[in-house]
């Protein structure tokens, strides 16, 4: 017998009491639905463009959601069709992505007290002559150009800046299948099978690292081919295996090559050129 003043058991077996549970809220995902995310993050997740820009073509009326205008801040499903007018595509193809020789002594992104970024190097008097009769410096691409990457302050070589969301989603990021080349000028002693853990065996902070293509070219220098991007990465990899950093120049991302352009210039990626 109850207590009083206490609830007694609704009587009946589990599946009668299933019968009189409250049903789910109103928008909330049935059993196995994917769950309805951010337009913006859906559109950064399929390549479509970062999330900056997807908020700024959403804000602009400029994307649709299987045939209609969305809102800024709407949440879908992952499988809906999302179609950008063309206005919104021609902004994309205006979106300017250089690339840069860096030399030693700038930092790739925010400045540090007594260096400068390498983004100050982007300016008229420093493209690359020989295609100077193409496209031309304007100070309106300065707005919104960021590193797509970084290239550490002792670092020279190839660094990619862009206004362009997509191809910042293809370099950057743990997932990015882009790889990196790179020409290091080592000294010291290698370690016994030093080489071979190069290639793969190594980890940094606890992590495994992903294979590389390690090789020697030389007596002094190797070549290092990576696929993803730890904080000074190389260098303490070579530290682990009893070799010296001595200088390290990023010869190629991707698809494109550091090439002739000199230290200290930048280019216009070219219409033809990709990095995947």
């Amino acid at each position: 017998m109850n207590e009083p003043g206490k609830p007694g058991k609704i009587p009946g077996n589990k599946a009668n009491r299933r019968q009189h549970a409250p049903p789910p809220a109103r928008g909330a995902p049935t059993a196995g639905a994917r769950e309805d995310m951010r337009l913006s993050r859906l559109m950064t997740t399929r390549g479509i463009c970062s999330r900056r820009e997807a908020d700024e073509l959403i804000e602009r009326g400029w994307v649709l959601v299987d045939g209609q205008r969305a809102e800024l801040g709407v949440r879908v499903s992952p499988e809906v069709r999302i179609t950008l007018l063309p206005e919104a595509r021609r902004l994309q193809e205006r979106r300017v992505t250089v690339l840069l020789h860096k030399p030693v002594g700038y930092v790739s992104g925010q400045p540090e007290a007594g260096y400068q970024p390498a983004a100050a190097l982007i300016r008229a008097g420093a493209q690359y002559a020989e295609e100077m009769d193409a496209r031309r410096f304007r100070p309106a691409m300065l707005k919104g150009l960021a590193p797509a990457g970084r290239l550490d302050i002792d670092s020279s070589g190839l660094l990619v800046l862009t206004q362009d969301g997509r191809i910042a989603r293809q370099l950057i990021g743990e997932d990015s299948p882009v790889e990196k080349e790179y020409l290091v000028r080592v000294e010291g002693p290698l370690a016994e099978n030093g080489l071979a853990l190069l290639n793969h065996g190594l980890e940094l902070d606890g992590r495994a690292l992903r294979p590389a293509r390690v090789e020697w070219i030389n007596s002094g220098q190797l070549r290092f081919v990576l696929n993803e991007g730890r904080k000074r990465q190389i260098r303490r990899m070579c530290e682990l295996v009893g070799l010296k950093v001595t200088g390290l120049k990023r010869v190629r991302i991707g698809r494109v090559r550091l090439g002739a352009l000199p230290p200290g210039q930048w280019r216009f990626l070219g219409e033809n050129e990709s990095f995947v």
